[in-house]
């Protein structure tokens, strides 16, 4: 009996997954058929001195992109990061919630095996079997055995559930990678600011330093009667101002160094963070850029978005099944008899058709509300491609002028340079004014802040760009594709 039982399950299952599926196909979207991101040059395409850096049109992003800057201390942090964020936490247990539910639509091909049992006390009246009923005796009986169910897939309803079940685990494995690009790109962004912050903090520590000199300089040309008090008063209210400018700095670095012990999953900590410094941090020289049409294929939010398609699409074809007849079949098989007599094998068989005739409209509204989620979903796509085209142009933009402004901010901090020396080398022998010095002593101070601005920005938009182009592609996400 058991071997043909099986045979008859089996025979069963391969008829449902034969049979016809209604509703549309699902097509991806066509790739982007644009070649280029901006119509301008590009950072590395025109002619430049050599120290911006060169785009290297279709080669891969890697993964550990933050490797491109050159720190190890980056390095280490981002590891943590990815490793402890809470965030990452919660997309990897939603990731294994959506497949659990691939599973359980994966369920609905096979028969539903269940036990059942049952103990009853019975008196039959005579309107079941006639006036002589009511000569039989009261009576316990029990049965127990098996019941088995199963809903033949006619029109491809579970199928489609299957389909839109996968689709809905590939939007949350998208979504985890898109949270391990945003918590690597936020960590980065953390440390270059601390590097940067810190930059200026010594950057103004020399400011004070040198103001200091400056004003011991004014005090002895004013007791040598050379400096009014004017002079002096004015060299000290620098000192002074200079000051009140390192609590807002610091103050940036703490926060900063507070959001990065968030990112890495621990309370604030700053003894173990390491220290950055932006003078250790290499501008890449090499830049991959990937090819427009294959951006929707790089970023995964872009995918998430295509995976979201599909689930909506898929929807639609369940809507449509549901407007079909269903068929289901049940079966019981077990032992029955009296409590305390014996006991014999009983069975039943009943094959079940249904079909919607009429409920108010309301299946036909289900498949109009499935289309126009298909018809939302796609527009949504549309508008995170169209996204990633403006971020993309905007970190190559971003690019280009911050190499510009580095290049301007280092003429600047030469001319500075220059023009605070031949106004101490006037001061030393009475042809120029403290004030002349002081001037420009500030611009030399503006110049060096606005040079390590610049330069940060540069990494900045770096990271954009990488974060812009996807972040790489893991191989397992690659595959799939």
């Amino acid at each position: 009996m058991r071997g043909g039982l099986r045979i008859a399950l089996t025979c069963i299952t391969s008829f449902s997954v034969s049979g016809c599926m209604v509703g549309p196909d699902f097509k991806p979207p066509a790739r982007p058929s644009d070649t280029h991101y901006i119509p301008q040059s590009a950072p590395g395409t025109a002619e430049t001195d050599g120290q911006r850096p060169e785009l290297l049109e279709g080669r891969a992003l890697s993964v550990d992109w933050w490797r491109l800057l050159g720190s190890p201390e980056i390095n280490d942090v981002v590891e943590r990061a990815l490793a402890n964020n809470y965030v990452l936490s919660i997309a990897r247990a939603q990731l294994a919630s959506a497949g659990e539910q691939v599973k359980i639509a994966r369920s609905g091909l096979f028969p539903q095996l269940d036990a059942s049992s049952n103990v009853a006390r019975r008196k039959y009246g005579q309107s079941f079997l006639g006036p002589i009923a009511t000569t039989f005796p009261a009576f316990s009986a029990y049965s127990g055995g098996g019941v088995f169910n199963y809903d033949v897939d006619l029109f491809g309803r579970t199928r489609r559930n299957i389909a839109m079940a996968k689709a809905a685990h590939d939007v949350q494995r998208e979504g985890l990678e898109a949270a391990r690009l945003n918590v690597a790109a936020e960590t980065v962004m953390e440390c270059l600011h601390i590097a940067a912050t810190n930059a200026q903090i010594d950057i103004l520590h020399s400011v004070i330093l040198s103001d200091e000199k400056n004003l011991k300089l004014v005090t002895q040309a004013h007791d040598a009667g050379v400096a009014t008090l004017t002079d002096v008063t004015t060299a000290q209210s620098q000192l002074d101002h200079d000051r009140t400018l390192l609590p807002d700095l610091q103050q940036a670095r703490d926060v900063a160094y507070d959001a990065l012990a968030f990112l890495t999953g621990t309370t604030t900590a700053r003894s173990s963070l390491p220290e950055f410094t932006l003078a250790k941090l290499t501008l890449p020289r090499n830049l991959p850029l990937v090819w427009p049409s294959e951006i929707v294929r790089a970023r995964p939010d872009i995918r998430a978005a295509e995976a979201e398609l599909h689930a909506a699409n898929e929807a639609i074809g369940v809507a449509t099944a549901d407007m079909l007849p269903r068929l289901n079949l049940s079966a019981t098989v077990g032992q029955q008899g009296l409590v305390g007599g014996p006991a014999g094998m009983a069975w039943s068989l009943v094959g079940g058709l249904s079909a919607p005739l009429f409920h108010g409209g309301a299946l036909k509204a289900q498949k109009k509300a499935a289309q126009d989620y298909y018809t939302a979903s796609f527009a949504q796509y549309q508008e995170v491609v169209i996204t990633a085209f403006r971020e993309m142009a905007d970190s190559l933009h971003g690019l280009e002028h911050a190499y510009a402004s580095v290049e301007t901010n280092e003429q600047a901090l030469g001319s500075a340079g220059q023009a605070l020396k031949l106004s101490r080398a006037g001061y030393a022998v009475g042809n120029t004014g403290v004030i002349q010095v002081i001037d420009a002593h500030r611009l030399e101070e503006l110049a060096e802040m606005n040079l390590v601005k610049a330069r940060t920005d540069c990494l900045r938009q770096t990271v954009s760009l990488f974060v812009a182009s996807g972040g790489g592609v893991h191989q397992t996400v690659a595959a799939q594709h």
